[in-house]
């Protein structure tokens, strides 16, 4: 990850240790903090909404990618030495914990495709980052953990939430009260992970797979990813009406008229979102 960390030119910026860019419709979003692992403090989690923000504004954006910088982590957790600064009292606890939970929200509602490019340490917080994202590849020898147990922290509803629709309640309460390190062997056995590569080949893959999704119809994937997100909850939550509406848009749009004079002209569709 360290090329994609360094090329911070015109199209990148640079907000803390959150760095951004755009290439070929997909968005970058870089945890870059690699001397303590690319931990997360309270101004980082401002700073990731921020670029979050950005790349939903913009529709040359088809798919986000989220990374660690440094190549030994994707994210660590939270920064602890930042523990007495920022988390120290109730009231400090309170709003580190809503502004980070904006931004896992954010995230895992995001109308764009998302994926986690997870290469070294995910743990804590970085595992409930990743989960919050549509897709994650991981390098072979990644580690993933929740040491909540270790440290005597709480963990809300919301993200647990989020993990149990992902592996499963035993796998969600294995990782928790053991509060151990697992291997992506492990990982992928429990669902937690899509794929795991060799680290050398992680990126290329991970770009390979974003420009693929950036390619297709924007409106089938957003669809597509929102009927999913109404399919994991209870019968009595889902907006069906939503899900006929959504699937009635895509066969409306000019993206369906492209795709069908494309394959019958046997080339490459071009869509555009609407």
């Amino acid at each position: 990850m360290n090329e994609v960390a360094a090329r911070t030119g015109d199209d990148a910026k640079t907000e803390s240790k959150i760095l951004s860019r755009k290439d070929g419709g997909i968005g970058w979003l870089i945890f870059n903090n690699p001397a303590r692992h690319n931990a997360v403090s309270l101004d980082m989690w401002r700073d990731v909404e921020a670029v979050l923000t950005d790349f939903v504004a913009d529709p040359q954006v088809r798919v986000v990618v989220v990374t660690g910088a440094g190549g030994k982590a994707f994210v660590s957790g939270a920064d602890i030495s930042k523990f007495d600064s920022e988390r120290a009292t109730a009231e400090g606890v309170k709003h580190y914990n809503q502004t980070s939970a904006r931004a896992y929200r954010m995230l895992y509602n995001l109308g764009k495709p998302t994926i986690a490019m997870i290469q070294g340490y995910c743990i804590g917080g970085g595992a409930a980052l990743a989960v919050c994202c549509d897709l994650r590849f991981a390098s072979d020898n990644s580690k993933f953990g929740v040491p909540a147990a270790k440290l005597g922290l709480g963990y809300a509803y919301e993200g647990l939430k989020r993990l149990v629709d992902l592996v499963g309640p035993a796998f969600a309460k294995e990782i928790f009260f053991t509060a151990r390190q697992f291997d992506t062997t492990e990982a992928l056995a429990m669902g937690l992970i899509n794929r795991a590569i060799p680290a050398a080949e992680l990126e290329t893959y991970v770009t390979s797979t974003a420009r693929t999704i950036a390619e297709n119809a924007p409106m089938t994937v957003s669809a597509v990813k929102r009927i999913i997100g109404e399919a994991v909850k209870d019968p009595a939550d889902r907006d069906m009406a939503m899900c006929d509406r959504l699937v009635t848009e895509c066969f409306a749009s000019e993206d369906y008229i492209e795709g069908r004079n494309a394959f019958m002209e046997k080339r490459k569709p071009v869509f555009k979102g609407r």
